[in-house]
């Protein structure tokens, strides 16, 4: 505290700070967390028919078919539900020349499920800590072995690997192997990537905390104008086109096009003077 009684720079940093506004939605916050955990919905509660491995109105997933296919050979270990999530974000880069990174790669499976998948023309990377996962590389695959939670790793990896289109991680499951992760791969990746992390469990899991800060920065609001809505974007705006949370899963698109401003323009005559 003595040091902000001297250094009024500091002080008025602090006070303009966004973040310290946080605090604030902590009752709100507790709030949505309490109506999730009691939750009723009557609508869906009167069509208890509904099979929980069957989330999608889509009835062909090719990676839930692929999935169900494998009886035999390097193992794949996955929430069922996982694959509808896949399909829906990645769906776009299939056919298409495509750099993919697989963080912990375990029995090797799903290595070989992304380039059935993506087709003839896709890349796979994988990442993980065993030495022992190097037998999985061939001509599409490369394997890199390291600590998914070291900076310094992740600066090498993107010496070797300067293209990412889609990175999965399915490491360690850590929260802070996670933040590291992303906040070393997805800033680097190319227009309209795809970031998604598996496996975020736990209602006080802190790396899901992480993810819905993020997602509170797509709503940074300063208007510019008064008779047309117009906003700046901030960079993170300008380079984010979506997050989504799913049970389990977090996912986030790169925008194609870096965003210049938002703009809410009025059509028509009439108007109640309300405003």
């Amino acid at each position: 505290m003595a040091i902000l009684k001297h250094d009024s720079s500091l002080r008025k940093r602090l006070k303009q700070s966004q973040s310290l506004g946080v605090l604030k939605l902590l009752p709100s916050f507790l709030r949505g967390s309490i109506r999730g955990e009691t939750w009723k919905d009557t609508i869906l509660e009167e069509h208890q028919t509904a099979n929980l491995n069957q989330l999608s109105c889509n009835s062909h997933n090719p990676l839930r078919t692929y999935f169900d296919s494998i009886t035999e050979g390097r193992g794949i270990w996955k929430w069922l539900h996982y694959f509808d999530i896949y399909h829906r974000h990645f769906q776009k880069f299939v056919g298409k020349e495509v750099r993919v990174v697989e963080v912990g790669i375990y029995s090797g499976g799903s290595l070989d499920m992304w380039k059935a998948y993506f087709g003839p023309r896709c890349l796979v990377y994988g990442v993980d800590i065993k030495e022992a996962c190097k037998v999985y590389e061939d001509e599409r695959t490369r394997v890199f072995i390291g600590d998914q939670s070291d900076r310094d790793y992740w600066k090498k990896f993107r010496e070797q690997v300067p293209k990412i289109d889609v990175l999965i991680d399915d490491g360690g499951h850590m929260a802070e192997q996670q933040i590291v992760t992303l906040e070393e791969t997805l800033p680097y990746m190319r227009p309209g990537g795809v970031y998604l992390c598996e496996d975020i469990v736990g209602t006080q899991n802190r790396f899901a905390a992480y993810m819905n800060g993020l997602g509170a920065a797509l709503n940074a609001f300063e208007q510019k104008g008064v008779s047309e809505a117009r906003v700046i974007p901030e960079p993170f705006q300008r380079a984010i086109y979506s997050v989504h949370l799913y049970p389990f899963v977090a996912v986030i698109e790169k925008a194609c096009h870096p965003v210049q401003e938002f703009c809410g323009p009025k059509h028509g005559s009439k108007w109640q003077p309300f405003l």
